[in-house]
């Protein structure tokens, strides 16, 4: 049976995007569930989550009871993370966004880039015992990134399926990723992986500028010897000027479009089946 998903962070009302992906999810068939992304506690609120309930329910969306909360799931995270470590996969990073910038300049050289950016250049990775412990006494901040060569190493070939399509993974594509911080206790890919194995998710519906995250989610799946779901990534819904939509604009909220008049049915027929 096909089991899709919408995933919110309850960080704003949701928009016309919003609609989009949770329409699509939702007539993918078989079972439906809603998830609250609420990883980020300081910007993360109540309001928001009762605010997502309501607007998926006048667009007459329905999906499974219990709603699972990443608030709930902070345990998971850090047993899949000393897993991980247990097996030499991560290692802590005390670079500051500024340090990493300095370093990629220092290097002479053309840095790499993946789909967020200059890639990490690996600074921390060797750092001694002795070094580490003494920052982590120090109270740094820091994050705890991937080996992402050693873990493809351990990996080995990989494919995901994108709807009729078969994708070989780039394990490097992200480089050394971040998959946690001090304060933060798991990144979206790694709750999102771990997530979306423990609510036997089959089918993952997002939209296209999420479609290169799969390589490293691939990844992390095979190293935590976690079920593989499928992929469907869709066009995304952009504003007159080619944008996302943002929850920054008010004017696109459900909620505001409600409160100017718009009808439901009138939202549901911009995105036909």
């Amino acid at each position: 049976m096909i089991v899709t998903r919408f995933v919110p962070s309850p960080t704003g009302r949701l928009h016309l995007g919003h609609a989009f992906a949770a329409l699509t999810a939702a007539r993918a068939g078989g079972r439906f569930l809603l998830r609250i992304e609420d990883i980020d506690t300081a910007r993360c609120r109540a309001e928001f989550v009762e605010g997502i309930f309501e607007d998926l329910h006048w667009l007459g969306l329905s999906w499974e009871e219990p709603v699972l909360r990443q608030s709930q799931r902070f345990g998971a995270y850090r047993n899949a993370l000393e897993i991980l470590q247990a097996r030499g996969l991560i290692y802590p990073c005390f670079c500051t966004r500024k340090e990493i910038a300095e370093e990629i300049a220092r290097a002479g050289q053309a840095p790499h880039f993946g789909p967020d950016g200059p890639l990490y250049p690996g600074t921390c990775k060797h750092l001694s015992q002795s070094d580490r412990a003494a920052r982590f006494a120090s109270g740094a901040g820091y994050a705890l990134r991937l080996d992402a060569q050693a873990a493809a190493r351990i990996a080995g070939p990989l494919t995901f399926r994108e709807q009729e399509e078969t994708i070989a993974v780039q394990p490097l594509l992200f480089g050394d990723i971040v998959l946690a911080r001090k304060d933060t206790p798991a990144s979206y890919h790694l709750a999102v992986v771990m997530d979306d194995a423990f609510q036997g998710v089959t089918l993952v519906t997002r939209g296209e500028d999420l479609l290169p995250a799969t390589h490293v989610q691939r990844l992390l799946q095979a190293l935590m010897d976690l079920p593989a779901p499928s992929y469907a990534h869709h066009r995304l819904i952009l504003d007159d000027e080619g944008r996302k939509f943002s929850k920054r604009d008010d004017a696109v909220t459900l909620a505001a479009l409600r409160e100017a008049g718009a009808t439901a049915g009138e939202i549901l027929a911009r995105f036909p089946l």
